[in-house]
Parts: structure tokens; sequence; C-alpha cells
């Protein structure tokens, strides 16, 4: 078919959106063997935008408006033509090639402010919007935001950045300073297909430090809880400070243990978060340089298939201020990470790594996708996707989910 034997043309429908519209209005276009070249809709409080372009014949094509036009009549629905020439199209067939990257941002509330913010940075490298769509529910007028709520909006952007490095620094200060979060992805085949996902356990999946909590018991909090901030601040090498913590332990009753395991405070969307997972056939793994006691009555309660952490040393019924094995440091997570991927035929690119200390970087370095979860400064700044502002079920936005076919 000869240029001159082909019109483009784009139309774009918009009003109350009821059922039918889109099937009416495409029967017209199969009558007349039109071909759609392309398709869009969205819903927004019942209001539809649909945007068709097809391809047909000069022959048909005044005969296919003027029945479009009548449809969109009937239905109560407006209608707008748009000629679009061949050369045109071609350019923009052209364009399709170009990098895609997915930019998630998500907090307690998503604002205008934020999202101009975010939008404006988009500009300024020279990336285009193709689409922007929300995760979370609708929130009610009736009801307060409260600490515990959630909002995510999802771009997806064509182009390639004029300067990455910059993009994320000011993505990183935005941020900090307006209090949500932002993660860039590339838009891959990796990206909707994850199958393996690895958290740190202390001050990740619970709230908490558990070596601090055994110090307490055993009257040496302070010193305790000194090394662990010195090491996850990366001032320390991870090995000498776990060693001279476990130390102060000796001679503490492990019965106070179970007591420990049994009133952690869980994070916030642990439980949806794994029964999503679960639903989804991940696999999951706890990879921990804390200990495996309490690694282990994580996963009977919620299901994890893997628990890699560090054994105390009993006897007698107490704890000897020594360890079995080797330590579960930074290196060792990255390498089970990837040996448990390997058991799994799992590529790389296909694994999530989630923690908040130094000694998670290199797992989060290694993994598909890594997540410092409301890190340190030090880790938030090195890896290259954080949450800081919502619970560990944000994850499943960064995947791609939505609130529509989740659990609440």
């Amino acid at each position: 078919m000869k240029q001159n034997d082909i019109e483009i043309i784009l139309i774009s429908i918009s009003g109350q959106d009821k059922p039918g519209v889109t099937a009416s209005l495409t029967a017209i276009l199969a009558r007349y063997n039109a071909t759609i070249l392309d398709i869009g809709q969205a819903d927004i409080h019942h209001t539809l935008s649909l945007g068709i372009l097809f391809k047909t014949s000069p022959d048909v094509s005044g005969i296919i408006l003027k029945d479009l036009l009548f449809k969109a009549y009937e239905l109560g629905v407006k209608i707008r033509f748009n000629p679009i020439t061949v050369e045109e199209y071609e350019n923009w067939v052209g364009r399709q090639g170009k990098n895609r990257w997915i930019i998630t941002i998500l907090g307690r509330k998503i604002t205008a402010r934020h999202i101009a913010l975010v939008s404006e940075e988009i500009a300024t490298q020279g990336l285009n919007i193709d689409g922007i769509m929300r995760l979370t529910g609708r929130p009610s007028l009736a009801e307060k935001m409260d600490e515990k709520s959630k909002m995510c909006v999802e771009f997806s952007v064509r182009g390639t950045p004029d300067d990455y490095g910059r993009m994320q620094r000011k993505f990183m200060q935005i941020s900090a300073q307006e209090e949500f979060d932002i993660s860039m992805q590339a838009d891959d085949i990796y990206r909707r297909s994850r199958r393996l996902v690895c958290f740190d356990m202390d001050s990740t999946l619970i709230e908490t430090e558990v070596i601090d909590e055994l110090a307490d018991r055993a009257g040496v909090g302070p010193q305790v809880r000194a090394i662990t901030e010195s090491a996850m601040r990366g001032e320390i090498d991870f090995k000498e400070s776990f060693t001279r913590r476990v130390a102060l332990l000796k001679g503490l009753d492990e019965s106070v243990m179970q007591e420990i395991a049994e009133s952690l405070p869980i994070t916030e969307g642990v439980e949806r978060m794994m029964d999503v997972l679960h639903r989804a056939g991940y696999k999951t793994a706890i990879l921990s340089g804390g200990f495996t006691y309490f690694g282990e009555y994580l996963k009977k309660r919620f299901g994890f298939d893997y628990v890699y952490a560090n054994e105390l040393e009993i006897v007698d019924g107490k704890l000897t201020g020594k360890f079995v094995g080797d330590i579960v440091d930074g290196t060792r997570k990255a390498e089970l990470l990837r040996l448990i991927a390997q058991f799994e035929n799992i590529n790389i690119a296909q694994t999530i790594a989630v923690g908040d200390g130094a000694n998670d970087l290199p797992m989060l370095a290694t993994a598909g996708l890594g997540i410092a979860f409301h890190a340190k400064p030090k880790v938030k700044q090195t890896a290259k996707q954080s949450i800081s502002t919502i619970g560990l079920d944000g994850i499943l936005y960064f995947i791609g989910f939505k609130d529509s076919y989740l659990p609440s």
C-alpha cells in the first residue's frame, strides 16, 4: 500500500465511563477493516479517557468518522479526530526502541508538590512520561490520614537521562526533603519477574536488634549498643564487633531467648508482604547477622523458605559467649543470595535484597533489586533504591503490584 493510500487517524474519546463504549467504537472500525495501531484507556473518577490510533484507506475514512461521530453522540461521550502523517507515525515508532524506566513514588501521602518535583526532574533529563498509574487504593475523605496510611504512584518513562547520576542524586535530595520515597528502575524483562526475596532480620523484619535485647537481659545493654551502632555505621569490622558483643552475653540463660522471640516487634507490613509473596510463588529467605534461633521463629511464623544466621553456643542451658560455625557477615550474605538463586535456578537479576545496615550492602549490590529499608545514611546513599516512609509491604509496589489485587 502506498503512502497516498493510507490515512492514519487518532481519535480521542472522553466522557462518563459506562459499559460498552470501547466495544461499540471498535466495532465500527472492525466493520470497515481498519487496523488499530495503538490503543490506550484510563478511568479517573468514572471519567473515561480513551485513545485509538488506526489506519484505513481514504475511500472509507469519511464514512468511519461519520459513524464514529454518531455513535459517540448516542453514547453521550465526546470524540475528537486528529489526522497523523505517515512521517509522524514512523518517527513515533522509531522512538519506541528507547530505554524505558519505571519511577515509583510512595509515602504516607503523595501531594501535588511531590508529583510536580518528580515530573520536573523527568522533563529536565529529557525523558518523556508515557503513563501514570496509581498503585494504592483511592483515599476516603471520611477517613483521616494516619500513621499506617500509604500512597503510591508509578510513572512509565521513556528515553535516556542526560545525566543519570545527577537524576538519582536529585531524587535522593527530593526524597529526604519532602519525606517520601522514590525508586527508579529499568523497565526490562526482570522487573515484573522477580522470583527470590532475601531479607536482613534485625531492624528490617523486626523493629529491634536482638543482640541488644539479649544484652539488656544480661545487664550489658549500653556496652553492646555502642558496638552495634558503630558496626551499623560501618566504622568497625562486623566480625570483630560481632565477636565482642557475643562475648558480653556469657552466662545468660537460654530461656531468655524464647521470651524475646515471643515478644519481637514485627515491622509494619511483614504479614501482608509475606502473604502476597507466597501467593505469587516467590521464594523468601532470611540472611541475617543475627541469630538462628530468632530467624527460625520468624520462618515458622511467616513461612520463609530459608534461614541463614549465626548460631550461639549453649552449654548446660547457658550462653557461653561464643558462637558455632562461621559468621554470617556482609560478604557471606551476598554469597548465600547467589547460592540460593543458583539452587532455585533463578537468574540473579530476578532477585531482591532488603536490609538496613552496612553489612547488607554487598547483598544489596548483588541482587537485581537492592532496597535499603529505613536504613542508616551511608547505606541509603549507596543503595540504588530505598524505603524510609512506610512498611515492608512497600516493596510490593516496587515490583508493580496494585492494591486492587492485594489483600488489605
